[in-house]
Order: C-alpha cells, then structure tokens, then sequence
C-alpha cells in the first residue's frame, strides 16, 4: 500500500467512525467532522451570509496598520474572532512601543470584556455602546467620528477584497492543509510588498504624503 492509500485508508476509517457514532446517538453533528477525503483538515464554517451560510475552508483573523496587513491567525476550525483582540493588540504595542489610540473592528468584537479592557488601556474603539438607548439627536460631532471610524475600518473590509479579487486569495488550489496556509500567508506577503512599491512610487514623484497614522489600528 503506498502512503497516500495508506492516508486515504485512514481518513475513511475515521469518517465511518464519525458516521456511526453520529447515527447511534442520533446526533447531526460531531467534533473535527471531516467533509471532504482529499482534504479532511477542512471544516464546515457558518457564515450565515446570504445565498451561501457554510463556507468551507481556512478562516482568518487579520489586523492592518498603515495600510499593511498583518496575518494574526489561520485556522482551519470555526472560532470567535471577538478572543484575538487582545492577543493583537499587545501585539501592536510590541511592534510599535506603545498602545493605539483607538483601534476600528467589526461588531462581533465589540464584546463586554473587550470593551472594558479597551477602556482600562484608554484605547477607544469604534462602534457604538452596548445596552442602552442610542441617543435620538446625536451631535455632529459624534456623527462625524462615527463616520470617520467607519470609514478606517472599510480599509480592512477593502484589503481583504483586494487580496481576493487582484491576488487570487479566494482561489487557493493547495491541498494539504500547511501548503494551503503558506499560500495564504504569500498572498498576503505579496499584497504588502505591493503597497510598498505603491508608497515609493508616490514618494519618488513627491505626491505621497507621510501621514502618522501609528495611533489608529483596525481588525478584522
């Protein structure tokens, strides 16, 4: 038997195993369920999205700074990305010294505990507060924060669509699940080595503009 039937014979023994247990407990589900032969590191992932609810492949969490993309985690299991948060802001304070100001993330971050942590570092984040009424006459002040803190937090949205549509991210034809994460991590190599070469040809001609942005940071 050669490796890869030896492979093969093993992922087919536990999918029988998974579909015994499942049927004898009368269950619908299993831990680590393998849907796919040739590629059993892969999981069913609930997007809840519309037209397609369960996607099927690496999920990750990322986090950008200065129009870069900072890779945080590849995992080929559903997790709450709302548990990175922390881990990437210390992060952040490692690579530049020091705490951001604010950081801009989607709402499945802006948990209780994220919340108070944040507010204990004196970092805001984005978002509006839970529980409560939200005000009925906001002043324009509030309005245009909320604006510019929806707008930052687009760049992250934008980046991933970049790397799908310009570098091929959504197309990934490895199969082991190592070669699939080391394309990923490529893509994403690639797209900042991009903006680089954007920022320098700007440079060179005088039209970039240097702008600190070191105290603003988003997730994704």
């Amino acid at each position: 038997m050669t490796k890869s039937d030896y492979r093969m014979l093993l992922v087919v023994t536990e999918v029988y195993r998974q579909k015994l247990s499942m049927y004898e407990k009368k269950e619908h589900s299993i831990p680590d369920r393998i849907v796919s032969l040739k590629q059993p590191h892969i999981r069913p992932i609930i997007r809840g999205k519309a037209g397609k609810s369960v996607e099927f492949g690496a999920k990750l969490s990322a986090s950008c700074l200065q129009g870069y993309v900072f890779l945080d985690r590849i995992s080929w299991d559903n997790f709450n990305e709302s548990g990175d948060l922390k881990r990437q802001v210390e992060a952040f304070k490692q690579f530049t010294g020091f705490y951001p100001e604010s950081i801009h993330v989607d709402q499945i971050y802006r948990t209780k505990e994220n919340r108070a942590w944040c507010k204990e570092l004196g970092i805001r984040m984005s978002g509006v507060r839970l529980g409560g009424r939200p005000p009925k006459n906001p002043s324009k002040a509030i309005k245009k924060q909320a604006q510019s803190d929806e707008r930052i937090r687009n760049l992250i949205e934008g980046k991933f669509g970049e790397a799908k549509r310009r570098f091929s991210l959504g197309r990934v034809m490895a199969k082991l699940n190592n070669t699939s994460e080391t394309s990923i991590a490529i893509t994403f190599l690639v797209m900042n080595l991009s903006a680089r070469v954007r920022q320098a040809f700007w440079l060179f001609f005088g039209l970039f503009h240097n702008k600190n942005l070191w105290d603003v940071f988003w997730l994704k």
